[in-house]
Order: C-alpha cells, then sequence, then structure tokens
C-alpha cells in the first residue's frame, strides 16, 4: 500500500545565466578585427505545474533538490549561448507552496496554469558590448546571472466543497461510499481510513460537488494525537463541514460530546474552521432509541445548527441530506484559493544582501575573501587587461570588500588572496 504524504520540503535552484564570451575578430585580410563575444543564454526556470495524476506528495520524500540547467556560455562571432529549457515539477492539485525561511506562501496550485517559482538567471554580456571609442579591445565579459533558489515546503490541502469529520467509526467511510463513487476502505475498528477521501456526489446533470472523507479525528488531534493532527489541514478548504455523530452511542460515547470535543479540536487547528458552516448528521438512526434521536436533535438545534437523521449502512436518508448539502452550497463562497503573498522589503532585503556578504581572513600577512557570488565575476576578468582589472576593482569597491580590507589595517602592498588568485594590494 503507497503511504499518504501531504507535507514536504524541498530545495528548488533556477539555472544560473551562461557567462559573456571574451572574443576578437579574426578574419584573413582584416587588419584589425574587433571585439565579437557574445552574450550567454538565460538559465531554466522552475516551474510548478498541478497534475491530477498525483494524489500525494511522495515522490518529494525520495528526492528533495530540483536544480534547472544553466545557460550556454556566449560564443564568438557574437553568437548568444543557448538559453537553458525550464524545469516543470508537477505537484497534486491543491499544493500550497510556502518559502520554508519566512512561510510566505508563493503559490497555490488549484488552477491549471503554470507557476514560475524561481527564475533562471540572465546570461552575461559578452566583451562587444563594452566596447567604446576609448576602449577598443575589452578583455572582458560579464558572467551569468545565478538564477533564484528557494527552500520551500510542499502542503497539499485537499480541494473539497464538504468535508467529513467526527470521531472514528462513525460512518463517515460509509456514507461518502454511499452517496458517491468513492470506495474507501470500511471495518469495524478505528482508524480504517488511514488517507482522505475524495468523491463526487452527482445529485443530476447540474448538480454536482465534491466531498473528503478526512481521517478520523479523536481528542487532543489538534496537539498531535491520533491521526487527526496529520491531516486537519484538509478540512481548511472546505466550504461545508458535515459533522458525523454516532447517535445511537453504539460505541458507549456521548455524541453531544463527541460534538463539542471535535469543534474544539477544530478551534484549536484554525479560527476559519470554527467559524465553517456547519450540518450536523445523526448517523445510525436504525440503532437508536427515538428518545436518543429526540434528546440530540434538540441539543443540536440548540446551537442554531441543521440537523439531519439518517442510516448510511441502510442508504436511508442520504438522498434528503445531499439534497440539503447541495442547496447549502449553493449560498456559500467558492472553495478557499490562497493569495500568493509578495516579497516584502524586508525579504528583499535579506536576499539581495545574502548575495553580497563576505568573509575576510588574515593569516601569515595574507588577507583571504571569501564570497561564492564572487567567483563567477573571477572567471570572466582577465588579469593581463588594465580595463579589465579596473572592472575587477569596481566591482570590490562596491561590495564594500576594499572598505572592509583598509577597516582591517591592510597597507599597500599586502597580498590579497581571492579563490587562490593573489595579488598585491594598491591603494
Amino acid at each position: 500500500m503507497s503511504t499518504f504524504v501531504d507535507k514536504a520540503r524541498i530545495k528548488i535552484k533556477a539555472g544560473d545565466g551562461g557567462d559573456g564570451a571574451v572574443s576578437f575578430h579574426r578574419e584573413k585580410y582584416v587588419a584589425a578585427g574587433g571585439p565579437d563575444g557574445g552574450d550567454g543564454g538565460n538559465g531554466g526556470n522552475i516551474i510548478f505545474q498541478a497534475d491530477d495524476n498525483f494524489s500525494s506528495l511522495i515522490d518529494f520524500r525520495y528526492k528533495r533538490k530540483y536544480v534547472a540547467p544553466n545557460g550556454e556560455n556566449g560564443r564568438g562571432k557574437r553568437c548568444t549561448g543557448k538559453s537553458a529549457e525550464d524545469l516543470i515539477i508537477r505537484v497534486p492539485r491543491g499544493t500550497l507552496i510556502k518559502d520554508a525561511e519566512t512561510g510566505r506562501i508563493m503559490a497555490d496550485m488549484s488552477d491549471d496554469a503554470p507557476h514560475i517559482l524561481a527564475k533562471g538567471g540572465k546570461g552575461g554580456k559578452g566583451n562587444s558590448n563594452f566596447a567604446t571609442s576609448t576602449r577598443q579591445i575589452p578583455r572582458f565579459a560579464k558572467p551569468g546571472f545565478p538564477g533564484e533558489s528557494f527552500d520551500v515546503t510542499l502542503e497539499l490541502k485537499l480541494l473539497a466543497d464538504v468535508g467529513l469529520v467526527g470521531f472514528p467509526n462513525v460512518g463517515k467511510s460509509t456514507l461518502i461510499s454511499v452517496v458517491s463513487a468513492a470506495k474507501p476502505k470500511i471495518a469495524n475498528y478505528h482508524f480504517t481510513t488511514l488517507t482522505p477521501v475524495l468523491g463526487v456526489v452527482r445529485l443530476d446533470e447540474e448538480r454536482s460537488f465534491v466531498m473528503a472523507d478526512i481521517p478520523g479525528l479523536i481528542e487532543g488531534a489538534s496537539e498531535g494525537t491520533g491521526l487527526g493532527h496529520e491531516f486537519l489541514r484538509h478540512v481548511e478548504r472546505c466550504r461545508l463541514i458535515l459533522h458525523i455523530l454516532d447517535v445511537s452511542g453504539s460505541e458507549g460515547r456521548d455524541p453531544a460530546e463527541d460534538f463539542e470535543k471535535i469543534n474544539h479540536e477544530l478551534a484549536n487547528f484554525s479560527e476559519s474552521l470554527a467559524e465553517c458552516p456547519q450540518i450536523v448528521v445523526a448517523n445510525k438512526a436504525d440503532l437508536a432509541s427515538e428518545e436518543q434521536i429526540a434528546s440530540l436533535k434538540e441539543y443540536i438545534e440548540s446551537k442554531n445548527m441543521p440537523f439531519y437523521t439518517i442510516s448510511a449502512a441502510a442508504a436511508s436518508g442520504t438522498r434528503e441530506l445531499m439534497n440539503a448539502v447541495s442547496e447549502a452550497l449553493s449560498k456559500l463562497p467558492p472553495v478557499k484559493i490562497y493569495e500568493a503573498q509578495p516579497m516584502t522589503q524586508e525579504d528583499w532585503e535579506a536576499k539581495f544582501s545574502s548575495r553580497q556578504q563576505f568573509e575576510v581572513e588574515v593569516e601569515d600577512g595574507v588577507y583571504y575573501v571569501s564570497a561564492p557570488w564572487l567567483e563567477p565575476i573571477l572567471r570572466t576578468v582577465n588579469m593581463d587587461d588594465y580595463s579589465s582589472l579596473q572592472y575587477f576593482q569596481r566591482v570590490l569597491r562596491s561590495s564594500g570588500i576594499i572598505d572592509k580590507l583598509e577597516e582591517m589595517g591592510i597597507e599597500e602592498g599586502d597580498a590579497v588572496n581571492i579563490f587562490g588568485f593573489e595579488f598585491d594590494y594598491i591603494r
């Protein structure tokens, strides 16, 4: 039996842009060929797509890192590198994607539209872009920009109009099997249903809705007891809750107490769940006395909630209940869709500062600079070319590295080492 997984954490990394090329035109009988280095191609995006063939996030338990391909480097003759293909990640419909670090909602995969979650880096400019009247032979190019990278959490919240809640063994699985084509496992013991079950209820050609059988809740579910904590999130999207009670008390429990306990767990998990409209269903009425039914009906109606009596096993009263559900749904707003949240100013600053972070250590008189973002820039610098070195110096100055070196007391002639490239510091 496959395992139902409805939460996962993965790392996504869009492709880096290709580096611009340093190249010069070479042609017979042409005395002075100019720079003709082409631009790098763009890196691939990370795109998420809802797919109804998937019903669980189990695949993300085994693969946790997804990296899109990089763009190709530019070439001579002003040839632009080929842009990389996008990486498409397919997830079950209803998956909510959040930034793992901030909790920001990035996308709600509830529609058919593809969502770009991480954008590929743009290709770097080739040296042909830097030729001027005073700099006719630029010997440097720009590296490709890095693709966006995020740690994200995937959280599956089922898209259902109606959620069945109630203690184990009150008849939820039986009800959904009677009113829809869903065929959940049914047996006379607790936690028969180990995964949420979706069923489509079709009343006629124009009336249908999706019902979800949520695995049984117990007292303490919102704190993680039993199975309820794992599946309460699937009730959050529901427009209407069918609260199933065993009116017969066949397991020695008081249905009124069950009603209060389940509602307490829903409210503890989410305020919106506590406010979700409910229809209370007294199941196993064929096993209950008239006094038991009347007592529970009086109690529920005192809460100003609709009350229906059924026997799911005998399919008695289920048609009337489904008609009532359809009527209630016609007056309710559609299934909740979460809006993507834009990055705040704080998010942008944190992201930008992380790309410009660096460390400087002094060992035996040598200043070692560590800055991962600087490595692709260093690759494109021609240390034998004055204009290229000037460009590199501007990068060191604008990033604050030179200010840090001076703050640490560096003197003219002291050695600086960046990824193995060592040079003397000159003011």
